[in-house]
C-alpha cells in the first residue's frame, strides 16, 4: 500500500512482478496469528531516543526509555478481548482473530512506522499479479493514544479506508469525516468534554477561570472548542489562557505561574497530559500558589504521577473529567497468566513481555537487546509469579481507558461479524454484493462499523454517530486528600449524552473533597452579579463578566439576579424604592378625605346651609315689606339655583367617573345660568319699576310681570340646557388617567372632551353676568328704595372679579388642584352672591326689625329726596 514511501521496490521477472522490502522497521511489538488480524498500537514506553531515519546494512531502532506498566496493561487488555472473542461461539464462529501490538514509544515519528508496518505487512516480498487477491496484513487497527499521532495516521490510512478505533485520542478534529473519513473512537470527543466542563463551571457558580492547555493539536483544539462554547453559552469569562510549552523552559512556565499568582480567578482548568503538568507544578510549587481549584481534562484526572504528598497541598480537591470506569471479568485471570518466551530467536515476537518481565521483576533474560532501556539484576527464569508482586498492574478497580480498548475490539469484531452474515444477492455494496472472508477489504469494514450497535457486559451501549464519534458519558473525578497523608480519586458523579434527556450533569456535592480551610466550593467571579434592582454595565475594555452595577432608573426594574437590562414597568405601575418590582401607582384625585377635600366639601354643606336657613328666614318673613320688595318670587328661585351651585361642587369631589363628569360640568352650567339669569332678571325688572314710577312710564311694567320674569329666566336657562345637550352628545366629559404630571402617580380627572363646549358654556355664563353687572351699574344711583341694584353690582363685581382669576389658576393647576380651584370658584362666587344680596336683608330682617316696614323704607327715600 505504501508505494509512495518508497518502502518497498519493484524486482521484475518475465512471469511476474513483486515488491521486495529493502529494510525493517525494527519495532517493539506482540504478535499472534489468526484468520483475521486486528492491529494495535499502544504506549509501552513513555520516552525515546529516536535516531536519524535512514536505510542502512544494520537498521537501527529507536531507543524507548522508560517502562509504562499501564500502556502495557492497555496492550494485554486488546489480547484478552480477541482471546475472549475467540473462545466465544457467537461471535465470529469458525472464525479466529489475531493480532498485531506494537509500541508508539510516546513518539510520533514511532507511532508512524507501526501503524505503516501495520497497513504494509512485514513480508519480504509479495507477487504482484492482476487478480490481488487475499486479506490485508490488518483489517482494523485500535489506537493510537495521542490525538497527534493520531491525526498524523489517520490522514495517511484514511486515504486507504483502514479503520481506526482510537482508545484515548478525544482531539475534536478528528470528527471531520472529510478529513478522516474511517477514524472512530470509543472515547468522548473534546468537544463534549468542553461541554462538561462548562456544566460543571455553572453548577458552582464559576464564571471567572483561567485556561492552560499544551502545546499540541490536544491543547490547542480545546482551546479554540472551549472559547467558542464558552461564548456561545454566556456563562463565563477567561482571566487568562496560556499555552505550556513542549519541554521545559523555566522562563515561560514561570510567566504562566506569575499570570496565575495575580490573577482573581480562583479557577484553573488544564487540557495538557500529565508531562506538561509536571513541568507547571515544579513552578508552582516554588512561587507556592496556593488556593487554586483545579479542572483536570482526562489526560492528567488520573495520574498517579501528580497524586504525590509533594503536591497534593496544591492539586488536593481537583475536579476531574475521567474516562468512564468499567468491569471487564477474567481480566485479572488473564494478566496472571502472562509468560515470556524463552526462546531466543523468538525475542523479537513477544518482546514487550520479556521487557514487562524484566522491569517488574528486576531480572534481566540476557544480554540487553536493542530499542529499550538495559536491564539489571539477576537472570530471569520465567516461572516467577505475578501475584507475588506487589503491582497496580493487577488492579482492577479503575479500568478506564482499558474499557475504553476493551468497547474498541469489541466494535471492530462485531461490525466484522455483521460483515461476515451478509446475505449473498442482498449485500450493501455493487450489485448487492457481500464481503468475503477470502477477499476482505478495509473499506467494507467502515461501512459495517458506521452501523455497529452492542451492549457490553457492564451495560454501556456503544454505537457510533455520523462523525465516528460514541455515544459519550465522563465520570467526574475529586482528588481526596487524606489526612494520613495518602491520596483517594474518587467519583463523585457522572456527565452523559442521551437521545431521551440530552446532556446531564449529576453530581454529588456533598462528597466533594475541598482544599480550601472553610470546606466549600470557592467563588470565583470578576465581578458579583448585580442584585435586583440594579442592572449590570460592562467595563470598557475587559470581558464581559467584569461590569459595575448601576441601580435601574425611575419607572425600570430587574427582579432577577444579574440582569443585562432594566424593563420598563407598564403604564399604571411604578417601580418600588428598591427597583425590584413594579408597585400599583399612586393614584390622585380631590378626595373626601384629605384635608382639602374635607374643607371644600364642609364649605359646599356650609354654604348649602346658609341657603337653607336665608330660604327658611325668607318664607317665614316672606309677608314683611323686605322680602315682599324685593321681588319675592325670584329672591326664593335665587336661593334655590345657589343652594344647587353649593351642591354641585360636590360633583368636582372623589374619584372620577364617567356620570360625575358629565353630570359635574351640566349641573354647574345649568346652576349658575339659573342664579345669574334671576339677578339678570331683578336687574332688569329694578329698572322698569324706576322707568315706570315717571310719568307715562307705567306701560313698561306689562313687559315684566311675573310669567313674563318666569319666562325669562325659564328661556336664558334652556340655552344653556341646549348647549350642555349638545356638549355631552357631540363630546362627552369622561374620566382619564392622567399620567403625565407625575411618573409615578396616576392622576384622576375628568378630561372636558370638548373644549369649544365648555367655553361655549363659560362664555353663555360670562356673558349674562357681565350683562347683570352693566344694568346693575348703570341703576347704582337709583333712589334708596330701589338700592338692591347696588347690591346686585356689588354681587356680580365679586363673581366676575372671581371667575376671571380662575382662568389662569385652572389652566396652570395639574391634577386635583384644578379641581380644586373649581370648586374654590363655584364656592367662592356662591357664597359672594349669597352674602352680597341677601346678607343686608337678613341683617335688617332679623337684627333690625324696625327697618323692616314701608313706612320705614319709604321714609328713607323720602328724606333723601
Amino acid at each position: 500500500m505504501m508505494f509512495s514511501l518508497s518502502f518497498f521496490s519493484p524486482v521484475s521477472s518475465s512471469l511476474s512482478s513483486s515488491c521486495r522490502l529493502q529494510g525493517q522497521f525494527l519495532l517493539n511489538g506482540m504478535h499472534k496469528a489468526g484468520d483475521v488480524v486486528l492491529g494495535g498500537l499502544f504506549e509501552v514506553h513513555y520516552s525515546s531516543v529516536f535516531p536519524e531515519l535512514s536505510f542502512t546494512s544494520e537498521p537501527q531502532q529507536p531507543r524507548c526509555q522508560g517502562f509504562d506498566i499501564l500502556g502495557f496493561r492497555h496492550a494485554q487488555t486488546m489480547a484478552f478481548a480477541i482471546d475472549e472473542i475467540n473462545r466465544n461461539s457467537n461471535l465470529l464462529p469458525n472464525v479466529t482473530l489475531g493480532y498485531s501490538l506494537y509500541d508508539n514509544c510516546a513518539t510520533l515519528g514511532v507511532g508512524f512506522r507501526a501503524s505503516l508496518s501495520l497497513a504494509s505487512g512485514r513480508e519480504e516480498q509479495f507477487l504482484l499479479d492482476e487478480t490481488c487477491l487475499g486479506s490485508p496484513p490488518v483489517l482494523g487497527i485500535v489506537g493510537d493514544s495521542y490525538s497527534t499521532y493520531t491525526i498524523a495516521i489517520s490522514s495517511v490510512l484514511g486515504l486507504y479506508k483502514v479503520p481506526i478505533v482510537s482508545y484515548f485520542a478525544t482531539c475534536s478534529c478528528l470528527s471531520d469525516r472529510q478529513q478522516f473519513p474511517s477514524f472512530f473512537r470509543t472515547i468522548p470527543s473534546d468537544s463534549f468534554q468542553v461541554r462538561a466542563m462548562l456544566q460543571i463551571l455553572k453548577r458552582f457558580g464559576w464564571t471567572w477561570a483561567g485556561l492552560l492547555v499544551s502545546d499540541d493539536d490536544y491543547g490547542l483544539h480545546a482551546a479554540r472548542s472551549f472559547q467558542s462554547d464558552l461564548a456561545q453559552s454566556g456563562g463565563g469569562c477567561l482571566a487568562y489562557s496560556e499555552v505550556l510549552p513542549w519541554g521545559n523552559d523555566p522562563t515561560e512556565f514561570r510567566r504562566i505561574v506569575d499570570v496565575m499568582r495575580k490573577s482573581t480567578a480562583r479557577v484553573v482548568i488544564v487540557f495538557a497530559h500529565q508531562g506538561y503538568m509536571l513541568n507547571l507544578m515544579e513552578e508552582v510549587i516554588k512561587q507556592n500558589v496556593t488556593g487554586l481549584q483545579w479542572m483536570a481534562s482526562e489526560a492528567w484526572t488520573a495520574a498517579a504521577v501528580l497524586q504525590t504528598p509533594r503536591l497534593m497541598p496544591y492539586l488536593g480537591g481537583t475536579l476531574g473529567i475521567a474516562i468512564r470506569r468499567g468491569e471487564i471479568p477474567g481480566l485479572r485471570d488473564f494478566l496472571l497468566r502472562i509468560r515470556p518466551d524463552n526462546d531466543p530467536n523468538s525475542s523479537y515476537g513477544n518482546s514487550m513481555v520479556r521487557q514487562f518481565w524484566e522491569y517488574t521483576f528486576q531480572c534481566r533474560f540476557g544480554p540487553p537487546s536493542a530499542g529499550w532501556v538495559d536491564a539489571g539484576g539477576a537472570l530471569c527464569t520465567g516461572q516467577e509469579y505475578l501475584g507475588n508482586v506487589e503491582t497496580g498492574f493487577l488492579d482492577e478497580s479503575d479500568l478506564r481507558i482499558e474499557y475504553n480498548v476493551y468497547k474498541a475490539v469489541y466494535a471492530l469484531a462485531y461490525a466484522l461479524d455483521d460483515m461476515l452474515q451478509c446475505v449473498p444477492g442482498r449485500g450493501p455494496f455493487s450489485g448487492h454484493s457481500c464481503a468475503s472472508l477470502q477477499r476482505l477489504e478495509p473499506w467494507q469494514l467502515v461501512y459495517y462499523l458506521e452501523k455497529v450497535n452492542f451492549t457490553t457486559a457492564f451495560g454501556d451501549q456503544v454505537s457510533f454517530d455520523e462523525n465516528g464519534d460514541a455515544l459519550p458519558i465522563y465520570d467526574v473525578m475529586n482528588w481526596l486528600w487524606l489526612p494520613d497523608g495518602s491520596t483517594k480519586v474518587q467519583s463523585v458523579g457522572v456527565v452523559k449524552k442521551s437521545a431521551s434527556t440530552g446532556e446531564e450533569l449529576i453530581l454529588e456535592e456533598d462528597r466533594i473533597f475541598w482544599n480550601f480551610e472553610s470546606k466549600k466550593p470557592p467563588w470565583s467571579v470578576c465581578s458579583e452579579s448585580c442584585p435586583p434592582g440594579t442592572r449590570m454595565a460592562r467595563r470598557k475594555g475587559e470581558p464581559v463578566c467584569c461590569f459595575d452595577c448601576i441601580p435601574c432608573s425611575e419607572g425600570k426594574i430587574s427582579n432577577e439576579t444579574g440582569s443585562m437590562e432594566c424593563n420598563i414597568c407598564p403604564e399604571d405601575f411604578w417601580s418600588s424604592p428598591q427597583r425590584d418590582q413594579c408597585v400599583p401607582k399612586r393614584t390622585e384625585f380631590l378626595s373626601y378625605h384629605e384635608p382639602l377635600g374635607i374643607c371644600l366639601t364642609t364649605a359646599s354643606l356650609l354654604g348649602t346651609v346658609i341657603c337653607s336657613i336665608v330660604l327658611g328666614i325668607f318664607t317665614y318673613h316672606r309677608s314683611t315689606p323686605m322680602v315682599r320688595a324685593n321681588n319675592s318670587e325670584l329672591s326664593f328661585l335665587l336661593l334655590l339655583s345657589l343652594k344647587l351651585c353649593f351642591l354641585c361642587s360636590l360633583l368636582f369631589i372623589g374619584r372620577p367617573k364617567l356620570w360625575t363628569c358629565q353630570l359635574r360640568h351640566a349641573a354647574f352650567g345649568l346652576s349658575f345660568v339659573l342664579c345669574v339669569s334671576c339677578i339678570l332678571v331683578k336687574t332688569m325688572v329694578v329698572l322698569a319699576v324706576f322707568k315706570a314710577s315717571k310719568p307715562g312710564g307705567g306701560a313698561n311694567l306689562k313687559w315684566f310681570g311675573a310669567v313674563q320674569q318666569r319666562g325669562t329666566v325659564l328661556a336664558l336657562t334652556s340655552i344653556q340646557a341646549a348647549i350642555c345637550t349638545a356638549w355631552l352628545v357631540s363630546s362627552s366629559p369622561a374620566p382619564h388617567k392622567n399620567t403625565q404630571y407625575h411618573n409615578d402617580k396616576i392622576v384622576y380627572e375628568c378630561v372636558v372632551g370638548s373644549t369649544v363646549g365648555f367655553a361655549v358654556l363659560l362664555g353663555y355664563i360670562g356673558l349674562l353676568a357681565i350683562l347683570s353687572f352693566l344694568l346693575a351699574f348703570l341703576a347704582r344711583n337709583l333712589p334708596d328704595n330701589f338700592n338692591e341694584a347696588k347690591l346686585i353690582t356689588f354681587s356680580m363685581l365679586i363673581f366676575c372679579a372671581v371667575w376671571v382669576a380662575f382662568i389662569p389658576a385652572y389652566v396652570n393647576s395639574p391634577g386635583k388642584y384644578a379641581d380644586a380651584v373649581e370648586v374654590f370658584a363655584i364656592l367662592a362666587s356662591s357664597f359672594g352672591l349669597l352674602v352680597a344680596l341677601f346678607g343686608p336683608k337678613c341683617y335688617i330682617i332679623l337684627l333690625r326689625p324696625e327697618r323692616n316696614t314701608k313706612k320705614a323704607i319709604m321714609g328713607r327715600g323720602t328724606t333723601k329726596t
